[in-house]
Order: C-alpha cells, then sequence, then structure tokens
C-alpha cells in the first residue's frame, strides 16, 4: 500500500461567502487539525496573496466558484465536460501547463460551493462529443473530467472534494463516468466508496528522465503502487504518460516505463485499461513564467527544436516537430503493444 504524504499548506484565506457552505467549513476544519494558519478574510475578494513563488505555493484559498466557474466545458480529446474542484496544485513540476493556463500567483483555490457546482452536471447527461457520440468510446457513457486545473487527489485530504463526487458518481444510475488524472498516491480513502466502477482514475507518469522535472510529487514506484491499489478495488483505471519528452534515453526509459506499469497490473484483469499519450509542448507565456519560477531548469524549451502550432484560439505553442513526433508515437505505441496488449490507446496528441 503507498505510503501517504500529505501537502499541508502554511496558510488557509478563507472568504466569508465560503463559509455558508458545509462543505467549506469541513476543509477549514480539516486544514485547522493539519497545523495550517487560518486567515479569515472580510470581504469575498482575495486579499494578501504572495507575491513569491514558494509563499505561493505554501498557500490555499477556500472560495466559491462564481457562476461561470461552475459552467461545465467541453474538454477534448479527454472527456465530454470538465469542471473544476479547485484550481492549482501543489507539486513542482518544471513543464507544469497551469503556467500558461491560470493567472496571478499560484496559489491553490480550493471551491467551497460543490452542490451547486455538481447540480450543473445532470442536465449535461447523454450530451458531448468525446464519448457521448463515439462508437469508440460509448461505453464510457457521458464522461466528466475534474482534473484540469488541479491534481483533486494532492488535496484531497484537505478538501474531501473528491469523495464526495466519487460518491454522487456512484450512486447516479445513468451511463455517466467521473475521470480524474494524478501524480498522487494518497489513495487508502477511497479504496472502499461506493464507485460502482463509475470514476475512472488515470496516473500521470513518466520516463525516468521526465520523473525529474516532477517536484514534489510521489515518485514513480508509489504511483504504481497506488494504480495497483485502486485496480484492486474495482475502479476502471488508466495511464496519462505525460508530457512525453524526446530526452536521452527515451527509447528504453518509455518501454521501462510500461514493463513496470504490466508488473504493478500482474494478476489484475486490464482488458478496460486506458492510455492517453500528451507530448510536450508550451507556449510563449508559459515558458516565460516557467522559466521564473524555475530559473536554474534544464526542461527543453529551445524554440529553434520545435515547430509552432496555431491553436483553435489563434494562439501558438510549440510542439515537437511532426518528424520527431512520428518516431515517437511509433515507438511508444509498438511498446505498448507489447507490454499492454489489452489496453485501449484513446488518443494521442
Amino acid at each position: 500500500m503507498p505510503t501517504d504524504r500529505n501537502w499541508i499548506p502554511k496558510r488557509v484565506l478563507v472568504t466569508p461567502a465560503a463559509l455558508r457552505f458545509a462543505h467549506g467549513d469541513a476543509m477549514v476544519e480539516r486544514a485547522a487539525a493539519a497545523g495550517a494558519e487560518i486567515v479569515r478574510l472580510s470581504a469575498d475578494r482575495l486579499s494578501g496573496l504572495p507575491d513569491s513563488y514558494r509563499d505561493a505555493k505554501s498557500t490555499m484559498a477556500v472560495v466559491v466558484a462564481s457562476p461561470s466557474r461552475r459552467k461545465p466545458q467541453p474538454i477534448p480529446p479527454s472527456a465530454d465536460w470538465r469542471f473544476d474542484l479547485a484550481e492549482g496544485c501543489p507539486a513542482h513540476c518544471q513543464y507544469c501547463y497551469l503556467a500558461g493556463s491560470l493567472s496571478g500567483p499560484p496559489i491553490i483555490r480550493a471551491y467551497a460551493n460543490l452542490p451547486e457546482i455538481l447540480a450543473e452536471l445532470t442536465p449535461l447527461l447523454g450530451a458531448g462529443t468525446i464519448t457521448s457520440r463515439s462508437e469508440h468510446r460509448a461505453a464510457e457513457g457521458t464522461t466528466f473530467e475534474c482534473s484540469c486545473y488541479t491534481d483533486p487527489l494532492g488535496i484531497e485530504h484537505l478538501t474531501g472534494s473528491l469523495a464526495a463526487c466519487i460518491g454522487h458518481f456512484g450512486m447516479w444510475d445513468s451511463p455517466v463516468q467521473l475521470r480524474f488524472t494524478t501524480k498522487f498516491d494518497a489513495v487508502a480513502p477511497l479504496l472502499s466508496l461506493p464507485h460502482r466502477g463509475r470514476t475512472r482514475i488515470r496516473f500521470s507518469l513518466n520516463s525516468k528522465g521526465g520523473e525529474r522535472y516532477e517536484g514534489g510529487a510521489p515518485r514513480m514506484d508509489r504511483r504504481l503502487a497506488a494504480l495497483r491499489a485502486v485496480a484492486q478495488a474495482g475502479y476502471p483505471v488508466g495511464l496519462t504518460i505525460a508530457p512525453i519528452l524526446p530526452l536521452p534515453g527515451w527509447r528504453l526509459e518509455y518501454d521501462q516505463l510500461l514493463a513496470d506499469v504490466a508488473a504493478a497490473l500482474d494478476g489484475i484483469p486490464t482488458s478496460d485499461l486506458t492510455v492517453e499519450l500528451i507530448t510536450h509542448r508550451f507556449t510563449d507565456k508559459s515558458k516565460s513564467v516557467l522559466t521564473g519560477w524555475y530559473p536554474g531548469t534544464s526542461l527543453p524549451l529551445d524554440e529553434a527544436d520545435r515547430t509552432r502550432k496555431l491553436t483553435k484560439f489563434g494562439t501558438g505553442k510549440w510542439v515537437l516537430p511532426r518528424a520527431e513526433m512520428t518516431t515517437m508515437r511509433g515507438v511508444i505505441t509498438d511498446a505498448l503493444a507489447q507490454r499492454l496488449p489489452e489496453a485501449r490507446t484513446l488518443y494521442w496528441t
């Protein structure tokens, strides 16, 4: 069983509106019991936010998600819909994609109004374009992703939001699936929940070379032990191999990673194992933020080694060149076929 080492913020900022929800009040109680300093704000606007990266990454705010934040959004190619339990993450990944997605200091904002957030999901049953209308993934039902802007397991010991969502989907007697990806291994509280197979837990994994950029996250062997534990508890499971990086020795290292996954799942049926393959990319904004956060990083961020690609929003991102992408895709998918022949690859991007 994985050894849980929970992140504890130094300070927790609490807005008055958050305390009007029992879920928010419970978060504050857990944080106080864990030793965090509780700062009760006089207004719902966050104030006193830290300037430094170090202080921001040790701060959590308990707030209320606004109506616009509560509204689920399409999230291809992962799932039909995205909804958020929080924003921000306690890990220190030097490639963090949130650097280009969220504004302001990298504190964690945990949402207290979970009942209102969950109430937005029911009208979307059967809607969506990723699994709801896909022959390839129809068995997953309407899918809802809750880990786009946070790692919900990394803060679950403080929020309790993930357990509440797993219970909600377990009781939802419809073809639905909750999905989340995590780098953390504190799965013990989830093992006995009545999930009824309606939550897929995916573990974010990487090569040995890629792992060195993932500060503050449990090492790969602990994630694999957690993968085995939740699979034994009957959860559908998956792998999110990301970000795929062409580092020295990558062929052997990704093959070894998949061999380690196969060993971790030995004796457990893997016919419903899913795999998502995501190559490394960055934007001008994210590079600027990340090199400010991690000025000594050796992460490959040289635009000369990349191809610029326009997003659907008309902004640019730097991706691996097509020839290199094709080579890596061929090698990794061949390794998957050999090491995990029953696994179902959902996408490569």
